[in-house]
């Protein structure tokens, strides 16, 4: 299959195999891809830098007790079982134990959840976009958007919502940053061609609510980004003078 001039197949491969659900020879065929293709590694980036950043804001996950039982079953622990049972009930208790700290181990593994609930939260925006690709053209434009602003660590920082009905935008800091008395945090829409433009002034910690202009909507703003100013913000309107501190791809949903 010739994926090169399909750009809307290649986004769909791209985030079910950043996802992990693009599965057997179909995500073989993809990895050389990515070997050979400059686009295919560039659109495979992308997906990577929106979908990480929404580990850090996914809940703790209590899975069932089926996907225990899948993962003794796929480590052999439940035929191991069987065999110390068979040997006696002292072999049977040590088996209990040595699986009884396997569990504890798992159990408090934060990657582990992190990466489950970043998958969780991953499918569904994957969900969203199939379903954009294949529903009926809506009758209403979307009016929703969203961001996860991320410092040079892929540490996520900032959430950004917008309502372009109200035309409003809400940016809440998950991580409170520490500035000096004489800076200011300033966030700007940086269009996919044109000079940045300013949106406002943030707080350092909790939540404030901004204006979202008309033309800020992902139609024509890819990114929003953050920088630190001297206080009241940048001098030059069109442009911020101190460095990006943080950033995010502005989407709609």
């Amino acid at each position: 299959m010739n994926i090169a001039g399909n750009e809307r197949l290649l986004d769909k491969l791209a985030a079910e195999y950043v996802l992990g659900t693009l599965k057997g020879g179909a995500r073989r065929r993809y990895e050389r891809w990515l070997q050979t293709d400059p686009s295919v590694r560039r659109i495979t980036a992308e997906w990577q830098d929106r979908l990480h950043p929404m580990a850090e804001f996914s809940a703790a996950v209590e899975p069932p007790a089926q996907v225990w039982r899948s993962i003794a079953a796929s480590l052999g622990l439940q035929a191991g079982a069987r065999v110390a049972a068979a040997n006696g009930t002292a072999s049977a208790n040590r088996t209990n134990t040595s699986r009884s700290a396997f569990w504890r181990g798992l159990r408090d593994d934060l990657s582990f959840w992190r990466g489950l609930g970043m998958a969780s939260t991953a499918m569904a925006t994957i969900l969203i976009a199939v379903l954009a690709t294949r529903a009926p053209q809506p009758a209403a434009p979307v009016n929703s958007f969203v961001a996860m602003l991320a410092d040079d660590k892929a540490q996520a920082v900032a959430v950004v919502t917008g309502d372009q009905t109200n035309h409003r935008l809400t940016v809440k800091l998950v991580a409170p940053q520490n500035i000096a008395a004489d800076k200011s945090l300033e966030l700007w829409a940086v269009p996919k061609s044109g000079a940045p433009r300013s949106l406002g002034l943030l707080s350092a910690n909790g939540s404030i609510t901004l204006p979202l202009p008309a033309d800020a909507t992902p139609q024509t703003v890819q990114l929003l980004a953050v920088s630190l100013e001297p206080k009241g913000g940048s001098p030059n309107r069109n442009s911020p003078t101190g460095p990006i501190i943080f950033k995010g791809a502005w989407l709609a949903i």
